[in-house]
């Protein structure tokens, strides 16, 4: 083999050594979260607050039937079909045989128990704002919760998304979520800020993404296009939402605009799962958004 040759094999082959360490799902440190005890009431605040609820419960569940987190609901992508896993705690289908540090590891990293990466469609991105207590109170009432023996449904993406060990890089890119709101917070907008830009997943939704898939921060809250294709998912910063705190905050509690109109579609679901927290919580992102900074 020619030396320019030889060489040029041994830095292909260094190059994907490189490449695959950098892509190695990441792992939280398991005797942290082995010791951490969790706390039921906190762990329902944790679970409404996350929206658990309404990716995970059976399509169009009602009442009770929204605590039975068996899956199957679907969301489209330009990059495939994803469908919510069965979270129960169903030991086969679901999280039966999971610790603490299994859900840490999905929602802090977005990694498997079994050492793969989640796509974000599971929004681990927002999760990884989340604390290690709210992580260990929302397991302990997870394990309270009704068991579902349905199976989940495999998600339907072609290559080259397919690869799940290329979402590595994927997350060295846009795994790592800044802080929006910054500086000096009174402790209202600060508790806001944990809602909203971790477990709540505001921006999930309401931001713009690149080609790619990952939110542009720089126009947090800012609207987007509804994956569904039909209409646009609105701007909810200062610079459109012009709604009081008084008003966000019924508007979170009943689904009633100043307007009289109410909450539809994904947001009626969104409104449930606010309408569980306390007030104050409720109050608090409505301080949030009316501190975040606008996007025109």
């Amino acid at each position: 083999m020619k030396r320019p040759l030889r060489y040029g094999v041994l830095f292909g082959l260094l190059a994907g050594a490189v490449g695959w360490w950098a892509t190695a799902p990441e792992r939280v440190p398991e005797a942290q979260f082995a010791a951490l005890r969790g706390d039921v009431a906190r762990g329902e605040i944790v679970f409404w607050a996350g929206g658990c609820a309404a990716c995970h419960s059976p399509p169009q569940a009602e009442g009770t039937d929204r605590i039975v987190l068996s899956g199957g609901r679907s969301f489209v992508s330009d990059f495939g079909t994803f469908y919510a896993p069965n979270i129960s705690p169903d030991p086969e289908h679901g999280l039966g045989t999971w610790k603490t540090g299994d859900l840490a590891n999905a929602m802090l990293h977005g990694t498997s128990p079994a050492g793969q990466h989640y796509y974000p469609a599971f929004p681990y991105t927002s999760y990884a704002r989340a604390s290690p207590q709210d992580v260990a109170d929302l397991w302990t009432f997870l394990q309270t919760l009704p068991a579902s023996d349905i199976p989940s449904k495999a998600h339907e993406v072609g290559f080259p998304f397919s690869i799940r060990r290329a979402l590595g890089g994927w997350k060295i890119l846009f795994g790592g979520p800044p802080r929006i709101l910054t500086g000096n917070l009174s402790p209202e907008a600060a508790r806001g800020r944990d809602l909203v830009e971790g477990l709540g997943h505001c921006g999930e939704c309401h931001s713009p993404r690149n080609a790619l898939g990952g939110i542009d921060y720089d126009r947090w809250l800012g609207g987007a296009p509804n994956p569904s294709g039909k209409g646009k998912i609105p701007n909810i910063t200062p610079a459109k939402l012009d709604w009081s705190e008084t008003d966000l905050v019924e508007y979170f509690t009943s689904g009633f605009t100043p307007e009289y109109d109410s909450a539809g579609g994904e947001m009626a679901e969104v409104v449930q799962n606010l309408a569980h927290l306390p007030l104050a919580d409720r109050q608090a992102i409505a301080a949030y958004l009316k501190a975040v900074p606008a996007v025109e």
